[in-house]
C-alpha cells in the first residue's frame, strides 16, 4: 500500500496596514499582505512583490510629444554637424502622475536609479535635399564616460528629394551611476547632404527598477 503525501501547502500572510508594514521590525524572507498588496522583507527593506505595477514598484511609461518643430517649422540640419534631437516635451501623457524619464527644458533623458532598465521609442519625421547620399546618425550623447554611442542607429532616405519620410524605431538601455547623476541627450548628425526634421516624439518605459 503506497504512503499519501501532501502535495500542496496553504500558508496564511499575516494581513496588516500600510503604517504597521512601514513600521514592523524588517526580516529577511518574512511576508505580509495589505490592502496595496503582498510585501516581503529583503536586505532590510519591505518589498512590495505583488502587484508589480505603477506607483508601487516606479515602473510604468512617459510620452513627450515636441511642439517646437513641425511640418510649418521643420528644423534644418546642416551637413555633418551634430544637433541635439529637440523635443521641448509640449504635450506630455503619463501612465499615472510623479514619474518623469525626460526633461523638455534641458532635453536631457533621466534615469531613476543604478541598473534601471529602460525601452524608448523615438518618433519624428524627416526629409533630405538630396536623398540619394544622405543618412541621418542617430545616438545617445557618450560624454558620460560609458559608450552610449553603441544605443543607436543609421536612417537611410528612400528615394525622393525632399519627400517626407516617418521614422521610427526602440532603443533599450541601462543606467550606470552617470547616467543617473548627469542624464544623456539624444544626438543627430546628417551626413552625405542637409536634412530637415520635425514633429520629434519621445516614449519611455522603465522595464525594470532597482530600487
Amino acid at each position: 500500500m503506497s504512503a499519501s503525501k501532501n502535495t500542496s501547502y496553504k500558508v496564511h500572510v499575516q494581513r496588516n496596514t500600510d503604517a504597521e508594514i512601514a513600521d514592523v521590525n524588517i526580516e529577511q524572507g518574512a511576508m505580509m499582505v495589505s490592502d496595496t498588496g503582498l510585501y516581503m522583507g529583503y536586505n532590510g527593506e519591505n518589498v512590495r512583490v505583488y502587484p508589480q505595477s505603477a506607483a508601487g514598484t516606479g515602473l510604468g511609461w512617459t510620452r513627450y510629444d515636441g511642439g517646437l518643430y513641425t511640418v510649418a517649422n521643420k528644423l534644418s540640419l546642416v551637413q555633418d554637424a551634430e544637433t541635439t534631437l529637440p523635443n521641448n516635451s509640449a504635450t506630455i501623457y503619463r501612465s499615472y502622475d510623479g514619474i518623469d524619464y525626460y526633461n523638455g527644458a534641458t532635453s536631457k533623458v533621466l534615469a531613476d536609479n543604478v541598473n534601471d532598465v529602460y525601452m524608448m521609442t523615438i518618433v519624428f519625421k524627416c526629409s533630405a535635399a538630396n536623398a540619394n547620399q544622405t543618412f541621418l546618425r542617430l545616438q545617445l550623447d557618450a560624454t558620460n564616460g560609458t559608450p552610449y554611442e553603441r544605443v543607436g542607429t543609421d536612417i537611410a532616405f528612400p528615394k525622393g528629394n525632399d519627400v517626407q519620410h516617418q521614422f521610427h524605431q526602440m532603443f533599450q538601455y541601462y543606467a550606470d551611476q552617470n547616467f543617473v547623476d548627469n542624464g544623456s541627450t539624444w544626438k543627430i548628425t546628417a551626413s552625405g547632404g542637409t536634412a530637415k526634421i520635425w514633429d520629434v516624439i519621445y516614449f519611455i518605459q522603465k522595464t525594470q527598477s532597482y530600487a
